[in-house]
């Protein structure tokens, strides 16, 4: 398994900081998307996050993804280039590709 960069370090730390996950994913998906838009050649430009918390129970899925990209401040949007959040309550499946 590669090294994890800094950005996907702090999202790790910040998630787990927040929420305090059962389940935590997070996927560097940038090799990808190498020399398309938004590639700015860091190996950090797009991230992938699964998520399972109690702090999602008996919240909408709007409120669950508003909830975590407050807990990462600027790192979606600006300092990184894509950012796809799947947020779960403990009741909820996990995705097949967790």
């Amino acid at each position: 398994m590669p090294e994890s960069g800094p950005i996907e370090g702090e999202i790790r730390q910040l998630l787990t900081d927040a929420f305090h996950p059962e389940t935590l994913v997070v996927s560097n998906d940038s090799a990808m998307h190498s020399g398309h838009a938004g590639d700015d050649g860091s190996g950090e430009s797009h991230f992938s996050v699964i998520i399972r918390a109690a702090a999602f129970e008996g919240v909408s899925r709007l409120q669950r993804q508003r909830k975590v990209l407050a807990a990462l401040g600027d790192i979606p949007g600006q300092r990184v280039h894509a950012f796809a959040i799947k947020a779960l309550a403990p009741t909820d499946p996990l995705p097949e590709r967790a």
